[in-house]
């Protein structure tokens, strides 16, 4: 039997023939572009990072909440072993391949093309591997039909796109190096001639805050500049200070981020800092690094050059490092949320103020704020060390502002208080949000918790998670759980608590829209909701 389809001649027989291997070819190739989108959106919300893209593939296809995917992958695996071995006969190949082409486009179910929360931003890094990506499923799949196996490399290119992608981005990391080497060399030179005192923060949590608050409180006896946002590595501190950094500043805050050792040492090596900061060494990037030592150790790179460090006291992993910097000779500040006896100390007093010891005497007292306050008396401590007055920093502290997202607190139009701490996703934070939300709460209305938990946790991230559930069914009355990503920890720690007498009305959500949505129709005048943390919609 043959027919004719847009003049081309299709013979259906047994055995695979040249032309269905091309037409096999030229479907693969379409699908790897569309599909592909998805796994590129992943690869830039990762920082392009080689093994990433992989690492999420397997999460969405592993998923055991929504059975679809894991059924849907197998079947792909399962009908690509089918086609690979048996390529030179027609309906078992074709069979094999449409199954194939179909979980390639549909599957994982909920990991958008477009994405919500995080859409695809077409930048030239992006453009670049993509272009790469797609060029390499071309040569590979033209191979295949070549030798009249188009459909077996078809399927094979389809089930590995985002191994594909991290191969790209591992191929293609000494290239972006190489670019980004140049911007780097300019904001080093720029650095040279302006000549401000730099002050580097680093730390596992508190580093954007903190770098808000010193520049608060320098901006009033300096011209300061302050990395803007999370501009926080070697390609976002090199665009800030290119691009931000005018003549005349006297001082730069740079904030400084990591997700291996090596990476702060690079940055000091071009922004050599006078005072450098550790806000805190916690679990965060703990999947990244592996262990908390490992974290110090990378954290620590900071101080290697600078001439006075700041430490946070309250931190037990900065113990020891205290203690080295101060055999090295180094200026050192420690500072603490509780102990007097630090040399900056911020504690809260009998009259709901926050008060601000240096050197165990009164400084002043602030208003009481839901912020860190190691992070207040770490900004104190870095002013006072640039010179700042004690009467300056008193007045600015009163106005002191808070970093976006993170514990903002304001009320809706409709009279719910909203603590938005969207972006945090560490367990202090999350232990200082739940204590503002039962500040402001009232026998007769509903605290509110919605969140999909923390990551990044490693080994502990279970046991955060379930700890952080069990704490916020201590004060709200209802707990959104968004997502699945950190479900069954969350839903753990809820359970402990309901054997301790808690029990909040638990709320399941797919996503952040659902969950707002339950918020919008469920919250009144007088209650009060916590947005802790926010995952980007290629977690699960």
């Amino acid at each position: 039997m043959s027919i004719s389809v847009l003049g081309v001649h299709l013979v259906f027989g047994r055995k695979m023939n040249v032309t269905y291997s091309y037409l096999a070819a030229l479907v693969a190739v379409a699908a790897i572009v569309v599909s592909s989108v998805r796994w590129l959106r992943v690869a830039q919300r990762e920082h392009y990072i080689p093994g990433y893209t992989l690492r999420f593939a397997l999460r969405w296809y592993l998923e055991r909440y929504r059975i679809l995917n894991p059924l849907l992958g197998a079947a792909a695996v399962i009908a690509g072993v089918v086609t690979v071995a048996r390529p030179a006969d027609l309906i078992p190949a074709s069979a094999g391949f449409i199954v194939v082409l179909a979980s390639t486009l549909v599957a994982p179910r909920g990991l958008g093309y477009r994405g919500s929360t995080s859409p695809l931003k077409y930048t030239r890094r992006l453009t670049t591997v993509a272009v790469f990506t797609w060029l390499i499923n071309l040569v590979f799949i033209a191979i295949g039909a070549w030798f009249s196996l188009g459909m077996a490399f078809g399927v094979i290119a389809m089930i590995v796109i985002p191994a594909t992608v991290d191969f790209v981005l591992l191929a293609t990391l000494p290239m972006e190096r190489r670019k980004l080497t140049k911007f780097v060399d300019m904001a080093t030179k720029k650095l040279a001639k302006i000549s401000p005192r730099v002050v580097a923060i680093t730390g596992s949590y508190g580093k954007t805050s903190t770098k808000v608050y010193i520049n608060h409180l320098a901006s009033g006896s300096f011209t300061t500049f302050a990395s803007p946002a999370s501009f926080n590595n070697r390609a976002g501190l090199a665009r800030a200070i290119n691009e931000g950094l005018s003549p005349g500043t006297e001082v730069l805050i740079a904030e400084m981020g990591t997700f291996k050792k090596g990476e702060i040492a690079d940055l000091c090596s071009w922004i050599p800092p006078e005072i450098s900061v550790i806000t805190s060494i916690g679990p965060v990037h703990l999947e990244r690094f592996g262990s908390e030592d490992d974290i110090v150790e990378a954290k620590s790179e900071i101080t290697k050059d600078a001439s006075v460090v700041v430490l946070n006291a309250d931190n037990h992993y900065l113990v020891p490092l205290s203690r080295k910097l101060s055999a090295e000779g180094k200026t050192l500040w420690m500072v603490s949320g509780h102990d007097i006896k630090a040399d900056v100390a911020v504690k809260d007093d009998d009259e709901g103020n926050l008060v601000i010891y240096v050197g165990q005497k009164r400084l002043c007292a602030m208003p009481f704020l839901d912020v860190s306050r190691t992070n207040v008396a770490v900004s104190v401590a870095v002013c006072l060390e640039l010179g700042v007055s004690e009467s300056s920093i008193a007045e600015r502290l009163v106005t002191l502002p808070v970093a976006k997202n993170r514990l903002n607190i304001s009320v809706s139009p409709e009279g719910v208080t909203v603590l938005d701490d969207t972006y945090n996703s560490n367990p202090a934070g999350s232990r200082l949000a739940l204590g503002a939300l039962e500040r402001r709460k009232t026998a007769l209305a509903r605290a509110v918790v919605v969140t999909p938990g923390m990551i990044e946790l490693g080994k502990k991230q279970q046991e955060e998670n379930s700890f952080f559930a069990r704490a916020a069914a201590r004060v709200a009355t209802d707990i959104v759980i968004v997502g699945f990503t950190n479900r069954r920890a969350l839903l753990q720690g809820i359970r402990n608590a309901n054997g301790e007498g808690s029990n909040p009305n638990v709320v399941l959500t797919a996503n952040r829209k659902q969950a707002v949505e339950w918020v919008k129709e469920h919250l009144h005048s007088g209650d009060s909701v916590l947005y802790e943390n926010d995952l980007p919609d290629h977690f699960l």
